[in-house]
Parts: structure tokens; sequence; C-alpha cells
């Protein structure tokens, strides 16, 4: 299980503020599946909440224990029934996923078109 500082641990639960839960775990509990599923978020998203549906209060510390030791992830924040997990990407995937440049928007009305072919003129 990894460790953070507090430094570390408040900056990540400041970029997790806005994510949406991406597994949720219910009755079943921890099932083969649902470690799939997490690991599998957290190698394509780094940081992630998981939400609890129907697990008493006194559970919750140990599923987060169970999540953060098979997975090898660090507990950032537990806050009700919402888990906060977090697992840097390994050194290999963050060089082969490189962002994509996006296309130029088409020009939406004839005056757009008049500028843009004009801008391109005034390139050459």
């Amino acid at each position: 299980m990894n460790e953070l500082s507090p430094i570390e641990r408040r900056a990540l639960r400041a970029a997790a503020h806005h994510l949406n839960p991406t597994v949720a775990i219910a009755d079943k509990g921890l099932t083969p599946n649902v470690f799939k599923e997490i690991d599998l978020s957290l190698k394509s998203h780094e940081l992630i909440k998981v939400k609890l549906h129907g697990i008493e209060r006194e559970d919750r510390s140990a599923l987060l224990e169970a999540i953060c030791t098979e997975l090898d992830c660090a507990p950032v924040q537990s806050i009700g029934n919402i888990l906060i997990l977090w697992r840097p990407k390994p050194e290999g995937e963050e060089a082969t996923s490189k962002p994509r440049r996006r296309k130029a928007a088409a020009p939406k009305t004839k005056k757009q078109a008049a500028a843009a072919l004009e801008k391109k003129a005034r390139k050459k």
C-alpha cells in the first residue's frame, strides 16, 4: 500500500472533488470482478471514486484496507459511503499515451469562412 504525504493527499482530494464514482460495491462485497474493475479504473484514471451500497459503517475501513493491499493503491479519503483511491500509472504507460491534437472546427458562418481564408492567405 502506498503512503501519501498530507500535501499530496490534499491535492488529490481537491482533484477528486468533481469526479463521479467509477465503481460501485454492493451486497456481494469484494468479488474478483470488483477487484478487476477497480484495477482497470486505476490503470486508466489513476484517481477514482468507489461508491459503497448497503455496507455497514464498521465494515468500510476493512474494505478499504483490503482494496488497498490487494491492488497496491493509496487511500486518499473515505467519507460516508465514498472511497477515493489513487495509484500512479506505470512508467511505460505515460510515454505511450500522447494527447491527440484537436482538429480545427469548421467555420459556421460565411463571415467566419471568409476570415479563415483571409488568415490562410496572410500566412503564405
